[in-house]
């Protein structure tokens, strides 16, 4: 099992056992608006993502989100990545939820400093990138705050809510680590 550990948080491989809370958290109405309209969201597809996660780990990671909670560990959201082009050792990132019952501590700022380090330091990707909705402004200021840069937008390129919205490009690359 890989994980990356943090102070009181740490970042779990998924497992199959976890599928029932990746389901809640994706389907929870103050979350499913934000994610990716084409992201798994469904108990099947949602397995399917967390096997191969653990057959092909330098290709696909789906991590679970844990805090320290009474001496337990306990899930608090999601997030993963996958390989956009081996050559130049770039990777997407993307499903990065907390559930409701855990915002406001900056959870989704310490996981994130912790997968960057982790996918730059210890499996050697050059490049990290991602893409937020521009109705997005709560995730826009977690990624920068997490220490992406804003690399430009996607006007009205995907069609979400009724409406066009445009794509907000992220990046952030070893130099950039502080």
């Amino acid at each position: 099992m890989s994980i990356v550990q943090g102070d009181g948080l740490r970042l779990r491989r998924a497992e199959p056992d976890d599928v029932d809370f990746l389901v809640e958290l994706t389907t929870h109405e103050d979350v499913e608006p934000y994610l990716a309209a084409s992201r798994s969201r469904d108990r099947d597809a949602l397995l399917e993502e967390i096997e191969r996660s653990q057959a092909e780990p330098d290709e696909l990671g789906r991590f679970v989100v844990e805090v320290e909670q009474d001496g337990e560990w306990r899930p608090a959201g999601a997030m993963g990545f996958e390989v956009a082009n081996r050559r130049s050792r770039i990777a997407n990132l993307g499903n990065l939820a907390i559930h409701p019952d855990f915002r406001g501590r900056r959870l989704s700022d310490d996981a994130a400093r912790l997968l960057q380090r982790h996918l730059l330091l210890e499996l050697g990707f050059h490049r990290l990138q991602l893409e937020i909705y521009g109705f997005n402004e709560r995730a826009q200021r977690h990624a920068e705050r997490a220490g992406f840069v804003r690399e430009g937008a996607r006007r009205l390129a995907y069609w979400r809510h009724g409406e066009w919205v445009d794509g907000v490009l992220y990046g952030l690359v070893l130099e950039d680590l502080e």
